[in-house]
């Protein structure tokens, strides 16, 4: 087993060796709580998710952890427009948070902490840095001295000079230099803070991960990972704080996910196309959601609209029928015969397929064709007059574990109320006395009820419509 993944820090595709054999130390960056989460910070979750599965099937033992910003601007500015305290709204929406993610899918990290749990962390980070010489205070304010740590901009490739073009100090920053960064803020009158060295206020954006990520995983870790967005200056600013404090690589591997566009567009407020995952899984099965987002493959942009996700929809269910199917048969076939290990090897084959492209960086898009190979080869096989329970096995088994793999759902239907199973068993006894007239009257009844009555070759088949 071969796991390559690219690494931003170095640009290149690499082998993926951890620290420690056998076991994988992972940080993602997780939303600020001021709101339900948008379909750009569902893509992260979605990914990261999908990798720390992958990574779980391949034999790792995996601790994932991922913040909540739960104190910041965008939070202080919610808090005074809606009259409420900061912890109040904060709460509300991690819970929303926690919603929208499990309907997608994502399983919960192994930590998810707080900034505000965290703030004695913080301080003493920071006040670690001070005492080092690449941090210092003024006016109450804690900066960060850029030009001190030597590595900085290898993560977005960038050089200092580079950097300084643009760089500005803005109102009311007290700043030695343009490119120096805030790790702790005085606080403003009527603002949620703290106490520290450095008099009341409250952390910075970036130093609160570097702070956790070292607290639950150690000065070093394998994978950090996050939106592209965060690469400069979030990610950036990470490496030279703990860097900078452990003398010590922060992380071995970074990586990112791509950008989301509406319509070919931007996602932005401006632009009135900003997307919230607490409204789409009201109209789209966020299944499907899901299914989109990892038919792209991570690194790259993913285009959202109304027909792909339909499309997506349909794709989804193409593979779930092809499963389903391989169910009733085994569940329903009494002519089932010896295994035939031409096809049992062909099962064996897509599944090496599948952890081929899962172990080449992750691509979800390429293992979404195995398993659309896998469902074609299912429906042939079923075609046949003879079928194995050996074979129908092996089918669902790879099927079962590739959804695994991808944070998809095989679930079985609900069951039918006894209303609906007494007029399935009249429509059925309808056909039996070629009375197809009310058959098809029992047909479109059900179908007012959503139910949908498919006849496939492995028999009647149901599905919510």
């Amino acid at each position: 087993m071969s796991i390559k993944l690219y690494n931003t820090l170095t640009r290149k595709k690499e082998e993926f060796v951890p620290l420690e054999e056998g076991k994988v130390k992972m940080y993602v960056c997780g939303p600020t709580v001021y709101n339900y989460i948008h379909i750009g910070n569902a893509r992260p979750a979605i990914v990261f998710d999908t990798v720390r599965r992958h990574l779980q099937y391949r034999g790792y033992e995996v601790k994932y952890v991922s913040n909540f910003t739960d104190v910041d601007d965008k939070l202080i500015r919610a808090a005074n427009e809606l009259g409420e305290e900061v912890p109040v709204i904060a709460e509300r929406f991690i819970e929303a948070y926690f919603e929208d993610t499990h309907a997608l899918g994502c399983q919960k990290a192994d930590v998810h902490p707080r900034v505000t749990e965290n703030i004695e962390l913080i301080v003493d980070f920071i006040a670690e840095l001070v005492k080092k010489g690449f941090a210092y205070e003024s006016g109450g304010d804690v900066y960060y001295r850029t030009r001190k740590f030597d590595g900085y901009g290898k993560l977005s490739h960038q050089s200092i000079d580079e950097l300084k073009v643009g760089a500005r100090i803005g109102a009311g920053e007290k700043k030695d230099d343009a490119l120096d960064f805030v790790l702790w803020k005085a606080a403003k009158k009527g603002e949620i803070s703290w106490s520290s060295p450095w008099g009341e206020g409250r952390p910075g954006w970036h130093i609160e991960c570097s702070a956790m990520a070292r607290k639950y995983l150690g000065d070093s870790i394998d994978i950090h990972a996050g939106g592209q967005d965060l690469t400069f200056p979030h990610h950036e600013n990470e490496i030279a704080q703990s860097e900078a404090l452990t003398g010590k690589p922060f992380a071995r591997y970074w990586l990112h996910n791509g950008y989301i566009n509406i319509d070919n567009e931007k996602m932005s407020k401006s632009l009135g196309n900003f997307v919230l995952v607490h409204d789409i899984i009201k109209e789209v099965d966020p299944q499907v959601l899901r299914f989109f987002m990892l038919s792209v493959h991570y690194r790259n942009p993913v285009n959202y609209n109304k027909e792909l996700l339909d499309s997506s929809a349909a794709s989804l269910d193409r593979l779930k029928t092809a499963y389903q199917n391989l169910k009733h048969r085994k569940e329903s076939s009494t002519n089932l015969t010896e295994h035939n290990d031409q096809w049992i090897e062909k099962v064996d084959q897509h599944h090496a397929r599948f952890l081929r492209e899962m172990d080449d960086d992750f691509n979800t898009a390429n293992a979404i064709s195995v398993l659309f190979d896998l469902s074609k080869d299912a429906n042939v096989y079923l075609l046949e007059d003879h079928t194995s329970t050996a074979v129908i096995d092996a089918f669902l088994s790879k099927f079962e574990d590739m959804f695994f793999v991808l944070g998809l759902q095989l679930q079985q239907e609900e069951l039918l109320d006894e209303e609906i199973e007494a007029l399935i068993q009249e429509r059925n006894e309808a056909r039996k006395n070629r009375d197809f007239a009310r058959a098809d009257s029992i047909r479109d009844q059900l179908k007012d009820m959503n139910i949908i009555l498919e006849d496939t070759a492995q028999g009647i088949r149901w599905r919510r419509g």
